[in-house]
C-alpha cells in the first residue's frame, strides 16, 4: 500500500474547489472534471459534511477510474469555513432536499449514468435520495453507514444528550470557536492529539479550517440531533430488496456507526445485496488517513467497474 500511495501522490489529478449556489445556499463542492466522462461519481460527506475531508479519497478514486469518471463531492449546508446562512441551523431533512436540488439543476445535463457514493449518514443521504432520483442514478454505494440508531453504543447517546440540549451545544460551539482564535500552532497540537498521529495532513488542517467555528459545530449538532430523530426508525427494507442489484454497502469491523449487528440485519434482510465486512482495520473515520482513502477509493471503484462490466 505504500507504494501505491507514493505512486498515486505522483500522478494525481487535483480535485478542485468551487462554491456554488444550491437553493439560495452557498454549497461547498470538491470536483474533478473527467477529459472524457463515462459516468459521474455524485459523493456525499458523514457529519461534519466538509467535502475538504475526502480529498485524498476523491483524487484517489478518480485515478483508479482511470480519468473516465467526473467526480462531485457535495458539502452539507453550513458546514463551511464561512458563515453564509448567518446563524441558521440545518436538519438532516434539509440536507437531503438540498442534494436533490443540486441533482436537479447540476448534474441534468452531465453525460452517462451517475453513481451515488455516501459515507456515514451521507449514506443514509444517498438512499433517500435514490429513491426519489431520475433514472440516471443507477447505482448507490454506502460506505461505513450510519442507517439506524444503535442502543448499544454509549458515544451515540452521549452525542444524542449534547446535542439535545441547547445550553451544551451552544456551550461546545462556543469552546471550538475559542480553541480557533488560538494561535494555529497551538490549535494543530491540540487537534492533533484529537484526530491521532495517523491522521493525514488534510485532516488536520480541514479540522482547524472548519471545525473550529461555532456556526459549523451547531450545525453539525443540531444535524446529529434530527438524525437521531429519524433514525429512531427501521431502514426501508422494502425499497432496498426493490433495489438490491443497484446498491452496495461497506461496514467496518469496529464502528458504532455502522455495526456488525446492522451488516447482520441487512444480510437477513436483503439477502442478495452487495455487502462487504472490510478487515483491514480502517476506522469510520477512513477519510482522515491517506491510507484508509487509498484503500475504500479502492473498493469503489472496484464495485462502479464490476456493476459496469455486466452491462447496467
Amino acid at each position: 500500500m505504500d507504494q501505491e500511495t507514493r505512486l498515486l501522490a505522483k500522478t494525481r489529478r487535483p480535485a478542485t474547489h468551487r462554491l456554488c449556489n444550491v437553493s439560495s445556499h452557498k454549497t461547498e463542492l470538491l470536483e474533478i472534471h473527467s477529459d472524457d466522462p463515462k459516468l459521474h461519481v455524485l459523493f456525499v460527506p458523514g457529519n461534519p459534511g466538509v467535502v475538504a475531508y475526502y480529498k485524498d479519497f476523491i483524487e484517489s478514486l478518480y485515478e483508479m477510474l482511470g480519468g473516465s469518471a467526473s467526480i462531485t463531492a457535495i458539502g452539507h449546508i453550513s458546514h463551511t469555513k464561512k458563515n453564509w446562512d448567518c446563524g441558521r441551523l440545518f436538519s438532516l431533512q434539509d440536507q437531503i432536499e438540498h442534494k436533490m436540488e443540486f441533482i436537479k439543476h447540476e448534474l441534468q445535463n452531465v453525460e452517462g449514468p451517475i453513481f451515488l457514493v455516501g459515507h456515514s449518514i451521507g449514506a443514509y443521504i444517498t438512499i433517500e435520495m435514490f429513491k426519489r432520483s431520475p433514472e440516471k442514478v443507477i447505482y448507490c454505494i454506502c460506505l461505513y453507514p450510519f442507517l439506524a440508531v444503535n442502543p448499544e453504543s454509549p458515544w451515540q447517546s452521549k452525542i444524542r444528550n449534547m446535542a439535545a440540549s441547547p445550553f451544551m451545544s451552544a456551550a461546545i460551539s462556543s469552546f471550538a470557536a475559542f480553541l480557533g482564535i488560538l494561535p494555529r500552532c497551538a490549535t494543530k497540537g491540540i487537534v492533533m492529539k484529537h484526530l491521532g498521529e495517523s491522521s493525514s495532513a488534510t485532516a488536520l488542517d480541514v479540522t482547524c479550517s472548519y471545525l473550529l467555528q461555532y456556526h459549523t459545530v451547531r450545525n453539525v449538532l443540531f444535524m446529529a440531533l434530527t438524525e437521531f430523530e429519524k433514525l429512531s426508525d427501521a431502514p426501508d427494507w422494502e425499497f432496498m430488496r426493490l433495489k438490491q442489484h443497484q446498491m452496495a454497502f461497506l461496514f467496518g469491523l469496529d464502528d458504532h456507526w455502522g455495526p456488525i449487528s446492522m451488516f447482520k440485519e441487512i444480510a437477513n434482510q436483503v439477502p442478495n445485496i452487495n455487502l462487504y465486512l472490510e478487515r483491514e482495520g480502517h476506522p469510520h473515520s477512513f477519510c482522515c488517513n491517506e491510507a484508509g482513502s487509498i484503500w475504500v477509493a479502492h473498493h469503489v471503484a472496484n464495485l462502479i467497474k464490476n456493476h459496469k462490466s455486466i452491462g447496467h
